[in-house]
């Protein structure tokens, strides 16, 4: 269990692995203008050996068309995309869905788009940035963001609990204690 999840998450990792991946246009038509180089077929079978029974597969937006991702045992988690018109279409593949960004830990937000999370008080990234959407750039676009479009980042899904072992959040600072830090700064400062 990755027990910096915050509670309601904590039971995608509690019997196995959670992975992540991002804007996999299944048979979508604009999709050979993103420059994928494996079929759709392909991409689910990647998937099919990584993602087993009890994990769970967090897609981060643009599936394209859902219905291959029946053939996917894990627990299957839908934060939709620009692409993704409605939730309702989703509803027999996914067994959650969210419209937007989804805050999962103190310092992790995930979303489709890349998002601008900086502090108010010191203009710094408050949380990394796990993101598909640009099919075009490098899969780190800073310290804070990594796009997880399979195009870009070479359609492996991503294990959390190992990116999160590599130390990936321990350079941001909680907005809690920047907050802290900060109020404490001007009540002493003269």
């Amino acid at each position: 269990m990755i027990k910096t999840l915050y509670p309601k998450f904590q039971s995608w990792s509690e019997k196995g692995s959670i992975y992540l991946i991002s804007d996999s246009h299944l048979f979508d038509s604009d999709r050979k203008f993103m420059g994928y180089n494996i079929s759709e077929e392909e991409q689910i079978n990647i998937l099919k050996k990584r993602c087993h029974k009890n994990d769970s597969l967090i897609h981060l937006g643009d599936v394209g068309n859902p219905e291959l991702f029946s053939q996917i045992r894990a627990y299957k988690v839908l934060i939709m995309g620009n692409h993704d018109e409605t939730a309702t279409q989703f509803e027999p593949y996914f067994n959650e869905i969210y419209t937007g960004p989804l805050w999962i830990a103190e310092k992790l937000v995930l979303s489709h788009e890349p998002l601008c999370l900086e502090s108010g008080i010191t203009r710094k990234p408050i949380a990394f940035n796990i993101h598909g959407h640009d099919h075009s750039g490098e899969y780190y676009t800073d310290d804070y963001h990594l796009n997880l479009a399979q195009n870009v980042f070479g359609y492996e899904p991503l294990n959390l609990k190992e990116f999160i072992k590599e130390g990936h959040l321990k350079h941001i600072k909680s907005i809690h204690r920047e907050i802290i830090d900060n109020a404490t700064k001007r009540k002493y400062s003269k």
